[in-house]
């Protein structure tokens, strides 16, 4: 299909132009000096892997049309732990260990962080929305430091950084790590297990995982839960850390989830979970619960309104297009550039 092959050397030429040591000349990580941030906030708590070069794979129909570059190479995949962090809150719920997205996440908490004024009235739901406001420290981040970030179609009134009045729970979207970090620490809390064990038995063994993948924690996060001592993992890289893996893992947890939560007949994340993941948040409707939605198009004008993503800065890619039943995972390419394949793609696979 000479179509497909342009889409996939369109895709190849559009390389991201992160440095393979991630760091940059002057030995500041990239991903930090991409958000504009100077010390003590770029300070970095993680290990930080070299990247590999771009790579992809295309599911049509849960078979595979294409696949290019180094697929099975772990790498990092910055924000794109989010969404894994909802299907962990999805399990937790399944579980029963949490009994409501909207009750307070205070009445579950293991620790004060959510006992002031400001944060007791936080829910599960605020959290994986990115509208809970919460306000604090995690693990030496303090959440001043992503204050008026502009990430995908916000509008900041001030520099990144920059100390703004809180809001009340469920308000104010804003794109905040240091809030994804609390929402990991409090899943852990429930789970009383290491996020990435639990991640490895539920749901990356049962749908044929790899075993090169891993979710690296700060050299801070370190926490002491029914006397046992456990890494509290990232909801990205920003810092260093988060989840590793490859192309070929991320494109199975995209059909996992695109089939319903279910794989090979077997139901891994619960009945009717994917669904909420992608119910719009009232205040950020291209927003779901840690997925990225296609609302207006506004992520990529080409694709249906129904589909869906898991986006990392870097840029890292799981595209669900319900409409045309495609899964498609993008690696190190110029997120600018990503809205060319996925209209070349579209294209390709139309005729």
């Amino acid at each position: 299909m000479t179509d497909l092959k342009d889409a996939i050397a369109f895709a190849q030429a559009a390389e991201s132009k992160w440095p393979a040591s991630m760091h940059m000349p002057d030995g500041q990580f990239v991903m930090t000096y991409d958000s504009g941030e100077k010390a003590p906030d770029n300070e970095v708590l993680g290990p930080v892997t070299p990247r590999g070069g771009h790579s992809g794979i295309v599911y049509r129909g849960g078979h595979k049309l294409a696949e290019w570059g180094d697929v099975d190479r772990p790498d990092m995949t910055f924000s794109v732990a989010k969404s894994y962090l909802a299907l962990l809150a999805g399990l937790a719920l399944g579980d029963g260990l949490i009994k409501s997205l909207d009750d307070k996440v205070g009445d579950y908490a293991l620790d004060d962080g959510f006992k002031s004024e400001q944060n007791r009235d936080i829910t599960w739901r605020h959290l994986l929305t990115q509208t809970s406001e919460w306000s604090g420290s995690v693990f030496g981040k303090e959440d001043r430091i992503d204050h008026n970030r502009v990430v995908g179609l916000a509008v900041a009134d001030a520099p990144k950084g920059t100390r703004r009045a809180m809001k009340k729970a469920g308000t104010f979207y804003e794109y905040n790590d240091v809030r994804v970090n609390r929402l990991s620490y409090s899943l852990l809390q429930v789970f009383k297990e290491p996020l990435p064990s639990v991640l490895k038995r539920r749901i990356m063994d049962p749908i044929g995982g790899s075993q090169s993948w891993k979710w690296d924690g700060y050299k801070t996060s370190t926490v002491t839960i029914d006397g046992k001592e456990m890494i509290s993992v990232p909801g990205g890289g920003h810092w260093g850390g988060g989840i590793v893996i490859s192309a070929r893992d991320l494109a199975l947890m995209g059909l996992l989830v695109a089939q319903g939560g279910v794989w090979q007949g077997k139901q891994i994340l619960p009945k009717g979970w994917t669904e909420e993941l992608v119910k719009p948040c009232p205040v950020a409707p291209f927003y779901g619960l840690m997925w990225w939605l296609n609302t207006d198009r506004r992520q990529f004008a080409a694709a249906s309104e129904k589909s869906y993503f898991a986006l990392g800065w870097g840029s890292h890619i799981v595209w669900i297009d319900p409409e045309h039943d495609l899964v498609t995972v993008l690696r190190w390419i110029d997120r600018k550039q990503a809205p060319g394949f996925v209209e070349r793609l579209l294209g390709a696979i139309s005729k």
